[in-house]
Formats: structure tokens, sequence, C-alpha cells
């Protein structure tokens, strides 16, 4: 049936999975609102536009399926900005949709008016296209849901124009077959089986994109060693002896690259927020497998490249494998030295941490998922704290933008009902996007929210003082946490010791609203 346009884009949607969208209402956008309740998709009211690209980015991060954000037309589309140049930098599948003005240009004090609005969207986007015709917008989100799937997921905006938004459209055509992602068949693998067979010592780095329950089979069998990227924790499950963590940014991790005599890097960037330095530190052979074209080319020149994705290259490598001899070279009392010495300079660098994430992490369910903002707390955590799933952390790692882990928080508790999620964050990151509380309550979440609060922003000061700077605007008066909890109905604990800590943390998974535990460094 005819409908207005911005109500026959959520029946899209909902054709083609989307069962939760994020966002807020406007009088720009509100026609898109006509049709949410009516394709029987739950919105989620938060209390700011960052609020709710953030809330997308986490659902998206816990499902693996796009997460949909609504905005209105010039403070909203910026608002959004921030969470969609994290979902950039991270691979995080979003969709954004906004309502624009009808014409920018011609006419000057509109309300909400910008310049460039599409333009403005695409700096932080993988695109941004204004659709003026109801076929133009069915045609764009088919492209996104069609991107998602086949390359390297990365958010999408789509504008359109208010009067289209209420003009009535016939409705949006049946989602299409799904276009096939080449995945690497054993063929295909050849020439990295044949330097496996050879190797002494060879070395996997494993990251966010190589997705698959296969490779602590595929270690064990090569007699591999491995590294991950922070968002590749958990690949191997605990306990793997020859697992040297996510510790590519310690300098002694370019030594143990060098001594190896084969390289296998797969879905992992290697950027700056990846190893903090220059170079990986290689001098073998190095084989990238990676979706993105742009990274099989960049500095670390490998040898061999292959456009995969992680998951069929563990699935081609794993169905060849029985061939290939087991290497001797790695051993564990190495490895282990390595982590022993890594985990000493961690509690050096920032001392007084690591117990405490030593006696959270013993409180917390194996499965649970963690959602961390930029906060001393984080940095530690990611470099002692082994996952025994992967994908169960989510930091906001290449943006770096503070106010992540509250609204992303949500947005995966959301979808993981029954499961147990936690948010990490520091107390001046908190203040960013601590109104998304509201949410939070009003959506019943058993979500337990450790706030650690050392009373300033402590990695600003540590640098501003290594680089013989008078630390300047670095403390901020914090309100009283815990009351601020219990006014927006949620509970609230500040325990005075790690034992209170972690009965306060096993309570909140199982309380009706959010708890916020409040952590300081006197609680050792």
């Amino acid at each position: 049936m005819r409908r207005p346009l911005g109500a026959q884009i959520s029946h899209m949607l909902k054709d083609r999975g989307v069962d939760v969208i994020f966002g807020i209402p406007g009088v720009h956008n509100q026609e898109m609102y006509r049709g949410i309740e009516e394709a029987g998709i739950t919105h989620v009211l938060a209390r700011h536009e960052q609020g709710a690209g953030f809330m997308a980015d986490g659902y998206a991060r816990a499902t693996g399926k796009p997460g949909v954000a609504y905005v209105i037309t010039g403070p909203g589309l910026c608002n959004i900005m921030t969470p969609m140049g994290q979902g950039y930098t991270d691979s995080v599948p979003m969709l954004v949709m906004s309502s624009c003005l009808d014409d920018p240009q011609a006419t000057q004090g509109q309300l909400h008016q910008m310049k460039d609005q599409r333009g403005a969207a695409e700096t932080v986007t993988d695109w941004s296209f204004q659709a003026n015709t109801a076929q133009a917008a069915y045609g764009l989100v088919e492209r996104a849901f069609e991107e998602f799937e086949l390359s390297r997921p990365l958010p999408k905006h789509i504008q359109v124009p208010i009067a289209q938004l209420e003009a009535e459209a016939e409705p949006a055509p049946f989602p299409s077959q799904p276009g096939l992602r080449t995945k690497a068949l054993p063929p295909d693998v050849a020439s990295v089986l044949s330097l496996l067979n050879i190797a002494r010592r060879p070395l996997f780095i494993l990251g966010g994109g190589s997705r698959s329950n296969l490779w602590r089979q595929i270690l064990t069998q090569l007699g591999a060693a491995c590294f991950t990227t922070y968002a590749g924790r958990g690949m191997a499950g605990l306990g793997y002896a020859l697992d040297f963590g996510a510790a590519l940014p310690r300098p002694g991790s370019a030594e143990i690259i060098g001594s190896a005599d084969l390289v296998v890097a797969v879905g992992a960037e290697l950027g700056e927020v990846d190893l903090w330095r220059d170079t990986l530190g290689h001098s073998a052979h190095l084989v990238r497998v990676d979706l993105d074209p742009q990274v099989l080319a960049d500095r670390h020149r490998a040898a061999v490249k292959l456009q995969a994705d992680g998951e069929s290259f563990a699935h081609a490598l794993w169905a060849s494998i029985d061939h290939v001899k087991p290497a001797t070279g790695w051993t564990p009392e190495e490895v282990a030295l390595a982590r022993s010495r890594w985990r000493a300079e961690v509690d050096a660098e920032r001392p007084g941490i690591v117990p405490v994430i030593d006696a959270l992490r013993d409180a917390m369910p194996a499965d649970t998922m963690i959602y961390s903002d930029m906060t001393q707390f984080a940095y530690v955590a990611k470099e002692v704290w082994d996952m025994a799933f992967p994908y169960h952390w989510h930091h906001p790692t290449g943006f770096g933008t503070l106010g992540y882990a509250l609204p992303a928080g949500i947005g995966g508790a959301v979808v993981r009902r029954g499961k147990p999620t936690a948010v990490i964050a520091g107390d001046y990151g908190f203040h960013y996007t601590m109104m998304e509380l509201g949410t939070a309550v009003e959506l019943d979440l058993s979500l337990p929210i450790i706030l650690w609060d050392n009373g300033k922003l402590k990695e600003i000061e540590d640098s501003m003082i290594g680089s013989q700077i008078a630390p300047n605007a670095v403390v901020a008066r914090n309100p009283d946490f815990c009351k601020l909890a219990d006014a927006f109905g949620a509970l609230s604990v500040a325990p005075a010791n790690l034992e209170q800590m972690q009965a306060a943390v096993r309570a909140a998974f199982d309380a009706p609203v959010p708890t916020l535990i409040r952590v300081t460094p006197d609680i050792l």
C-alpha cells in the first residue's frame, strides 16, 4: 500500500532484518517514525544523538548486524558524526538515516540549516548520499546492506529531503537475493601452506577481521604462536600456550616478531593504534589476508596478499592443513616469560590498576561482553585481561572518542538480554554521555557500570609531565556519581575493598536496573 516515504523506509529496513532503531525524533524526521511501530521495529530513545550513534555501534558489534540510527537535520546529524567516525575507524556496520532541508542554498535562516550536511557526513563515513526520490532511497538502502555483507563493514549515511519523506510512495521492492562474497578456497591458500610447511617459527597476528572459531585448532595443529590486536582478543581462546596476547604495542614484541620465520596477519590493519610504532618488526615473509585492498598495499609490504575474509581463509586453511608438518620452534616457556615481563611493565607504567582488574575479571562470567571507554583502567585491562571468547570486548580504538562505553553498552545489552554485559568507563569520559543512564533505566537493563574514578584526566596528566609540561586543565570537579545514578533511578554502590566490588558486580548482573559501581584507586 502507498504510504509516506518515511514510513516505507522503516518497512524496508524491517524486511532486511532490522529489529531495533536508535534515535531521537524531531519535526524534520517525524515521518520516519510513522512506520516504525507498524513495521514491528523497536525504537530506543537516546538522550543525545551521540548516544544513539554509539548504541547503534554497540548493537552492531554485539550482533554482527548493521546498527541503524534515525536523526534530524543539522544538529542531529552533527551530533552523530562522532559515533560515525568511531565506526569508520573500527569497521562497524552502521546505517544513519537523516532528514535534510529541501533547499538549503536558496533561503537563509531555516531551522537546522547547514551549508553542506551531506558533505560533512561523508568525512566520517564510507559514503554519504542524498535520495531525492523514493526509488533513490530504496536503491541506497539496498546498496548499503549489500556492501555490509560483501565488503569491509563501514558506516553509511543516507539523507532524504523533508518533502520527500512526507510524500506518498509505493512500497520498497522485496529484498533481492544478497550477493555472495568471494570466499577463500583451499587452492587459494596453497602458497601460504607452502610457506607454513617449511617454517619452524610461524607466527599469526589475528585482528578483528579474523572472525572464525577454528583458530585454536589451526594454531595447535601448526605449532604456531600468535599475537592478537585489541579487537582480535579471544581468537585463540583461553590458555593457548603459544599465545603472546594483545601485546603488539609492547616494545619487546618487535624483537619476537623479528625472530619468526613466517608472519601471517589476518584481518588486522596493523595501523598506529595496533602497533604504536612505524614498523611491525618482521624480517621473514609476511602474508596479509584482508578484505580491504588498501590494507594489502600498505607500508608493511607483504610478500603474499590474499583479498578474503578471515573466516573463509581459516576454513580453507583448516581443510588443507593435514599435510603441513607441525612447527617446533616456539616453546611455552618463551611465551610465558615474555608475557610475564610485559605484565610487569604494564603494572609499572600505571601502578595499582592490575590488581583491581584481576579481581574484576574473577567476578564476571567468562562470556560477559564488555564495552570500555578511553580510560587508563581500560588501557591496562586490554593488555592483561585474556578473553575466553572473541568479540566480547569492545573499545573505541581507532577514533579514540570519550563517552563511548555507556551508550555502546546499552546497544549491546538491548540485544543480549539474559546474557551478561558490562560497561567500564573513566570518570571524565563518563561526563560525555552519562545522560544515557536514563535510557538504560528506561529499558530495565541489568547492566553493571564500573566507573574508575581517579578524579582527573590521569593519562593526560602523565603525558604532560612526561613531556615536561606543567599539567594544566586535567582536573574537573566531579559530581557525586552515586547520587547521580540514584537520581536517574539506577542503583549505585561505592565499594570500600575488592571483595565488596566483586559482590557488587555479581549482584548487578541480576539487578532489575543498571548499577553504577564507583571504584577509586583507594580500593586497594
